[in-house]
């Protein structure tokens, strides 16, 4: 891959899964439609993975295909520079949505090549009802919190069902999902990445 997204510093233990099977990519950092409103990959609509997410992410498009073969996997984002991650930061920082988002300072799993944001769309391309959009920082969107979003009449038994199945396909594959985000799910434990792999600018 080229572009500002994808610097040329990246190991070669990166693995670029741009147009690999089950896996449609909406890279949302690639366009305006996103919480900043800005392009901040410079158009470069690509999926790079260091090679520990990227053959986890294959093995979960893979586990979803077989349970579920009427759905695929609907990446947002994978790998994402720390300069971009620095941009989200001053976006949020001194909000209540700061708390959603990884400080630079210390560094987000996306920024080492080892977390990705994803959903479901259905044989028609169109997107599953996870009960909030991509990067909506509302209680809504924490798996934490689903009971109670259930019982106060915030999320409806279907929309869990959908991000279970999201969460059965990923977890079976290894990853880890965090618990503010249905979207997000890290490949490895972040003290572990943070102390093994490099965060790259």
């Amino acid at each position: 891959m080229s572009g500002p997204a994808f610097p040329a510093g990246c190991p070669p233990s990166f693995v670029d899964l741009t147009g690999a099977a089950n896996l449609a990519l909406d890279i949302r950092y690639a366009s305006t439609a996103n919480f900043t409103g800005r392009d901040l990959y410079g158009g470069t609509r690509g999926l790079l993975l260091h090679a520990i997410a990227a053959e986890k992410l294959l093995d979960a498009a893979a586990r979803l295909a077989e349970a579920r073969p009427d759905l695929r996997l609907l990446v947002f984002d994978g790998f994402r520079p720390n300069r971009v991650q620095r941009v989200l930061w001053a976006t949020v920082e001194g909000t209540p949505q700061q708390r959603f988002v990884a400080d630079p300072a210390i560094g987000s799993i996306h920024s080492y090549g080892l977390a990705v944001d994803l959903s479901l769309v259905d044989a028609h391309g169109r997107e599953l009802d996870m009960g909030t959009t991509f990067d909506d920082f509302t209680p809504r969107s924490e798996p934490c919190r689903e009971a109670d979003m259930l019982a106060r009449g915030l999320l409806n038994p279907g929309q869990i069902a959908n991000r279970r199945v999201l969460r059965d396909a990923m977890e079976g594959a290894g990853f880890l999902p965090l618990p503010t985000e249905w979207w997000h799910f890290d490949a490895l434990p972040a003290w572990q990445v943070r102390a093994r792999f490099a965060l790259i600018e």
